[in-house]
């Protein structure tokens, strides 16, 4: 029966956790289980099913009621589909089901633009005079991930050990991301550095040993909504954005090639990090200003030449 495989398999993920998962992986299938139930309940009126019955009818007919029913978006729609396609792995790798049911089931995702600060807009954030302690600290923390692209679980853990002299005997976080388990290597630019400094001695740090007081992520993200009433932002802030404003508007927008962002963000490819990062017109513009310059200079160092030759 499906449920049942479907219950081990989370259930060694979870004896896993912070070996080889994130916490955020368990609650992802733990999810995608329970959708998997409703489907089976909404479809079949029974409570389980026998993974003989698993064919691409009941694929597409899952992806249907995730779209109609649970009113999913096709990317989440995909992910949930590709968490159920590992149980479906599970029983064709043991034997259990002679055939794949997901041989002609295509799906893709979709792009997604993904929002990320202006430099004026993170100077707005910087700068913005906020009176409770409470978003001050948001803020900070916000900015430090702005400057050092770490992820939320990332910052909370950092610790005195994290901080490290690189090899241009300047500072640097080393540290493995907690989602891939990838090392990410981040020199500690002045604006993170100043940051580190303001909260050291703060009692949360202190009982805690963290080099940040980070509080839990839905507080984060809720005070973050403040801040950008605040600033008059448009959009939606949450703490993710900070690491996409990092890749984009501090490197890219600076100049730093793209294999030298990808590194820091602690991607393993450069396709990852070109989800992450956007080249900006005004970065093209600027290129396009110096090759513009660069064949002028070739052209009028040509045109001299042929002169030169003219005379003698």
């Amino acid at each position: 029966m499906l449920i049942p495989i479907f219950e081990e398999h989370n259930n060694r993920v979870e004896a896993l956790i912070n070996q080889e998962f994130a916490p955020g992986t368990l609650e992802r299938y733990k999810t995608s289980l329970k959708h998997t139930q409703e489907f089976i309940q909404w479809k079949y009126n029974i409570s389980d099913i026998s993974i003989n019955k698993i064919d691409h009818a009941f694929i597409t007919d899952y992806d249907f009621y995730l779209r109609s029913v649970r009113k999913c978006a096709n990317n989440t729609t995909v992910k949930y589909i590709k968490n159920f396609k590992k149980i479906v792995n599970i029983c064709i790798a043991n034997g259990w089901i002679d055939r794949d049911p997901f041989i002609n089931y295509k799906v893709v995702l979709k792009e997604v633009e993904r929002f990320f600060l202006s430099e004026e807009q993170l100077q707005t954030i910087i700068s913005k005079c906020l009176h409770t302690e409470r978003l001050s600290l948001v803020r900070d923390i916000f900015v430090f991930s702005c400057y050092t692209g770490l992820a939320y679980i990332d910052v909370k853990k950092l610790t005195n050990e994290n901080i490290v002299v690189g090899i241009d005997g300047e500072k640097w976080i080393y540290t493995n991301r907690t989602k891939t388990n990838t090392q990410s290597n981040v020199p500690i630019l002045q604006a993170a550095d100043e940051i580190l400094n303001k909260y050291k001695s703060h009692p949360k740090c202190l009982n805690e040993n963290t080099l940040l007081p980070v509080l839990s992520n839905q507080r984060m993200n809720s005070y973050l909504k403040e801040i950008a009433d605040l600033c008059g932002f448009n959009a939606e802030l949450t703490f993710h954005i900070a690491r996409h404003t990092f890749a984009t508007t501090v490197l890219l927008n600076n100049g730093v090639p793209i294999e030298s962002a990808s590194k820091m963000l602690g991607h393993t490819n450069v396709k990852t990090t070109q989800h992450y990062a956007k080249i900006l017109n005004i970065k093209v513009s600027e290129d396009m200003s110096k090759l513009k310059l660069k064949l002028t200079t070739k052209m009028n160092s040509s045109n001299d030449f042929q002169n030169e030759n003219l005379i003698f």
